[in-house]
């Protein structure tokens, strides 16, 4: 197994191979209709967010998306299954548009399996998904599939930081400061230098996390969203952390430990949008800011939200 101790210095040349996905959740806040249906497969207007997420895996450089999963919710990994009787039919009525948005998956990533038959925190979810790494990765993405960060690519970025800085690498946005409250606050000072075409003051070098903070109180009003590129020795760290409330092994509590232990972390700050797609409001502003995109879906709509907010005037 290749060493998992890495420097600040020491160049990093290796892609990126695994992108776990943990999503393994209930998804409670979308009942009922997630009594059957899982929440990562709610389209975001024609395309479920799971698939969203395995293109920027993809995107990003991986082959392999480990999607961590509980036992009721097979459907999301029966999405990668190719549907050959579908395709078929397609095919032979001429609907090419739909063959195409059907057959975009296919091939897209490895998806592998990683049961999760108990929710004990994101940081177990993350150690689970251990042994789909090959022995010789050093470093591994991990994508809430909750979080929808535009545009993508933020994922390609964090690769070129790791690259000269090596460790760890999180995902950062500003926010105002009336709302670090809802949010994991990076406590933070600058990082030496620019990276690989990445704005130096873009990189910061990261001290610590506090969560949900009162605004008095935060470190910035730099916030973590669902990015992470982690160094392998993060589960070595998730083995040596303590449980906290409800048995859960947090992954901040983890990063925290390296931290200490002078384990190089830095967090990107990412200047494009975010929605939120664990929660129906969020979801709703995902699907209407896809929507107005579309060129299909955009013009009319436009039109039509135009005339019913003018009702509301």
């Amino acid at each position: 197994m290749a060493s998992t101790s890495q420097t600040a210095t020491a160049p990093l040349t290796s892609g990126l191979r695994t992108a776990v996905v943990p999503a393994a959740g209930l998804g409670t806040r979308f009942l009922p209709a997630t009594k059957t249906v899982p929440k990562e497969l709610l389209p975001v207007v024609d395309t479920p967010g799971i698939e969203l997420i395995a293109r920027e895996a993809a995107q990003a450089g991986a082959t392999r998306l480990a999607v961590v999963t509980a036992p009721r919710k097979q459907g999301v990994m029966e999405y990668f299954e190719r549907d050959e009787l579908l395709e078929e039919t397609l095919a032979a009525r001429g609907k090419t548009d739909q063959l195409a948005k059907v057959r975009a998956v296919n091939g897209l990533v490895d998806a592998v399996a990683v049961d999760q038959d108990r929710p004990l925190g994101l940081g177990h979810a993350v150690g689970c998904a251990e042994s789909t790494l090959d022995d010789d990765e050093e470093f591994f993405a991990v994508l809430l599939p909750d979080d929808l960060v535009l545009p993508a690519g933020v994922i390609n970025e964090m690769v070129k930081i790791r690259e000269e800085l090596g460790g760890t690498v999180l995902c950062g946005f500003e926010v105002p400061e009336s709302e670090v409250s809802n949010y994991g606050v990076f406590d933070i000072e600058q990082s030496e230098g620019g990276v690989g075409g990445v704005a130096g003051e873009d990189v910061k070098k990261v001290r610590g996390m506090v969560e949900k903070p009162d605004a008095a109180d935060a470190p910035s009003t730099v916030v973590a969203t669902g990015r992470y590129l982690l160094d392998r020795s993060i589960f070595d760290a998730l083995r040596r952390i303590t449980p906290g409330k409800g048995g859960e092994l947090q992954l901040t509590d983890a990063i925290e430990l390296l931290i200490e232990e002078g384990h190089p972390v830095h967090v990107y700050i990412h200047h494009g949008g975010r929605h939120d797609l664990g929660n129906p409001g969020g979801y709703i502003r995902a699907c209407v800011d896809a929507a107005l995109q579309d060129d299909t879906y955009g013009p009319s709509l436009k039109t039509w939200l135009a005339d019913r907010l003018g009702q509301e005037n």
